[in-house]
This record gives structure tokens, C-alpha cells and sequence, in this order.
């Protein structure tokens, strides 16, 4: 079973550029996590994404080429699977059809009130993966 990709739009911002005239690798970091926040916000029901916050525990990032200031970059999510309370990412950073990094990354679901780790109903993985 396969799970519903997420495509999500990357803003390439001037303080994103760094002293070799492209994007800082620490920048992905936070486009990765903005990507796989918006994914579980869009399929996600309100309740639960009220409920439930997300921690991220590990990324590995392959870096393939860099991006620019001018560049329309777009991060592919797709959400590998869920395991207790963690669940497991792979994103693809692209410009076009040119593969810009490729990361793993694994995230923690915690309650919102108790802020301690927590699984996830096993309906609401379920809308994940159509």
C-alpha cells in the first residue's frame, strides 16, 4: 500500500542564499520540515492535527545539486510509514525535473496537552495511505 504524495511549494527567500551565491544546506532542514507539517495538516482531520504535534527526531540529506534565488523548487512528501509513534518520511527537493536533495527522516507524534509521544488511530494513518 502506497501513500498519498505531497507536493509542496518552496519560497526561495534573499537570506536563504549564502556566501556562495546558493541556498544554504541548513535551509532544507526547515523546507523539509514545512513540507512534512503541511502534508499531515492537508490529510490530516482537523481534530487530530489540534491533537497531535510532530517532532523530528533524524533527517539524512543527500545533497544532488544546488538551488538558486530564481528557482521554482518544489518537496515531494511521502509519508514511508508508521510505526507506534513515529513515522517515517522520504522527501524529494526538485527544480523541475532535476533531483536537488533527497532526505529520510524520522518524526515523533506527541499530545498536544501532554506534549509525550502518542500513536496515532490507526483510522487516521489509514487516510494517509488511500
Amino acid at each position: 500500500m502506497s501513500s498519498i504524495p505531497h507536493h509542496h511549494s518552496i519560497a526561495i527567500q534573499p537570506g536563504d542564499i549564502d556566501f556562495m551565491g546558493h541556498v544554504n544546506n541548513a535551509n532544507y532542514l526547515t523546507w523539509v520540515q514545512d513540507a512534512v507539517i503541511a502534508h499531515w495538516q492537508k490529510i490530516a482531520p482537523s481534530e487530530a492535527v489540534t491533537a497531535h504535534l510532530w517532532v523530528a527526531l533524524k533527517h539524512e540529506i543527500t545533497y544532488r545539486k544546488p538551488a538558486f534565488l530564481e528557482d521554482d523548487v518544489i518537496a515531494e512528501v511521502l509519508l514511508e510509514k508508521v510505526h507506534g509513534a513515529r513515522a517515517f518520511y522520504s522527501t524529494v527537493i526538485r527544480r523541475g525535473e532535476e533531483v536537488l536533495a533527497e532526505v529520510q527522516s524520522s518524526w515523533c507524534c506527541i499530545d498536544a496537552d501532554t506534549l509525550r509521544p502518542t500513536r496515532l488511530a490507526k483510522d487516521i494513518v489509514a487516510k494517509f495511505f488511500g
